[in-house]
């Protein structure tokens, strides 16, 4: 058995079935004679490739596999990377390098320090000291880009593939389990700040984005009586947008987050650090005065650079639900629930056709279980106000503000969720 074999063996074991690239000539080896029961998808750029690999990541929950061409493809897929990377996309990308038996000579196609050229963006990334330990690699991948939710980067020369296998290389775990309960200890601090609060929020993202998530969300809300903000540059929606506690979408200006904060004593937020700014638009402290905040993330990360007075890293959806049991019932009146626009009369003839004539459409006719792909920064603003979503992986934005994703995510989306509508809203 040669490399190339012991790879597609791990790759089957994987459920890694499914091969997404723009191929060269360093990649022709591991590609050839592809076996039957193996589907490869081809792109015509690399940021096409590694976007629809993206969501169809996304879709699916877990890791999908880019195979990329040496420098030139790497370099033109690194913006894609970023993105998955800010999405929490778990990728494999294998990058295709020159033979390593003549690198040395930096022969035509040579990539300069590949496992470094895409910077801090891979959670982890590899050239592997002998082709024998490429089998395992790639399996360590699978498991660095599950567990770190981002893209985790192999560089293969291209004579490696077809070496012969060493039974005895270094492997990655055949499966990797992760237990994520959380009972009530866990949550007493938490539970001590929040049953404090005499007007507590919530603010929800990513993190929260799944049917477990939601009713979690939900319960914990429904007990607290308290509204639920999404959070700023929405990457997933993190709560039902059509819920009577659903307050709309927090702003991104330091002044106008700052305000929308100073109404609550305890803020929690759960699954994102919340606090995600844009321009510094105005010298003010994003959190007033006599507000405290906590987070509940499962990305330690994203715990380690929120601005709060407690952080606790554990499973989003069973953190809610421990600190649901722990917190006492609020019998305080309900908030009022966010207030969308009316919608707008039909244009004249001689009237052009607005961005909020079309959404109000869209609106109108988007099925609840359907997939929103957001890519239009001039009318996001319109888009969060007039667009409810109303269901878990319902919505998907570009998290880094590059544009490109929109179109190629939902191209890989609706391959991860063939029985689901996808919708993406651009420009």
């Amino acid at each position: 058995m040669n490399v190339r074999d012991a790879t597609f063996e791990v790759m089957r074991r994987l459920g890694v079935t499914t091969i997404f690239g723009n191929p060269g000539s360093t990649e022709v080896p591991f590609l050839k004679d592809l076996p039957g029961d193996f589907r490869f998808v081809l792109g015509l750029h690399e940021g096409s490739v590694v976007g629809i690999a993206t969501g169809y990541a996304t879709a699916r929950d877990e890791p999908s596999f880019v195979n990329l061409h040496t420098a030139a493809g790497l370099g033109n897929a690194i913006n894609a990377i970023a993105n998955a990377r800010d999405c929490r996309a778990p990728l494999i990308v294998v990058v295709g390098q020159q033979d390593r038996r003549q690198l040395g000579f930096e022969p035509f196609l040579t990539g300069r320090s590949l496992e470094r050229l895409a910077g801090e963006y891979p959670v982890w990334s590899t050239l592997p000291a002998r082709a024998q330990d490429v089998p395992g690699a790639i399996a360590r991948a699978y498991h660095e880009a599950q567990a770190a939710h981002g893209p985790a980067l192999v560089v293969v020369p291209m004579g490696d593939w077809l070496e012969e296998a060493d039974e005895l290389a270094a492997m990655a775990p055949a499966r990797v389990l992760r237990p994520c309960a959380v009972d009530e200890h866990d949550v007493a601090r938490l539970a001590e700040l929040v049953g404090d609060a005499r007007s507590p929020a919530l603010v929800v993202g990513r993190g929260t984005d799944s049917v477990e998530g939601w009713e979690a969300v939900g319960g914990l809300a429904e007990k607290l009586r308290c509204p639920v903000w999404q959070e700023p540059f929405v990457r997933r929606a993190g709560f039902a947008q059509d819920h009577p506690l659903f307050a709309g979408h927090l702003p991104w200006r330091r002044r106008l987050m700052h305000d929308a904060l100073s109404a609550y004593d305890v803020v929690l937020a759960v699954g994102t650090s919340a606090f995600r700014l844009y321009l510094f638009d105005e010298p003010v402290a994003v959190i007033p005065p006599g507000t405290r905040v906590a987070v509940i993330t499962d990305d330690p990360a994203e715990a380690h650079r929120s601005p709060c007075e407690l952080a606790l890293v554990a499973d989003v959806p069973s953190a809610c639900r421990a600190l649901t049991r722990s917190v006492a019932a609020r019998d305080s009146e309900r908030p009022e629930p966010m207030r969308r626009p009316p919608a707008l009369a039909p244009p004249g003839e001689s009237e052009p056709l607005r961005a909020g004539h079309v959404l109000d459409a869209l609106s109108a006719r988007l099925p609840r279980e359907a997939v929103l792909v957001e890519e239009t920064p001039s009318s996001q603003p319109e888009l969060y106000r007039r667009l409810a979503i109303r269901a878990p992986l319902g919505f998907v934005g570009t998290a880094n503000g590059a544009l490109g994703a929109g179109i190629s995510g939902a191209i890989g989306l609706r391959m991860g969720l063939p029985r689901r509508p996808v919708v993406a809203v651009l420009g």
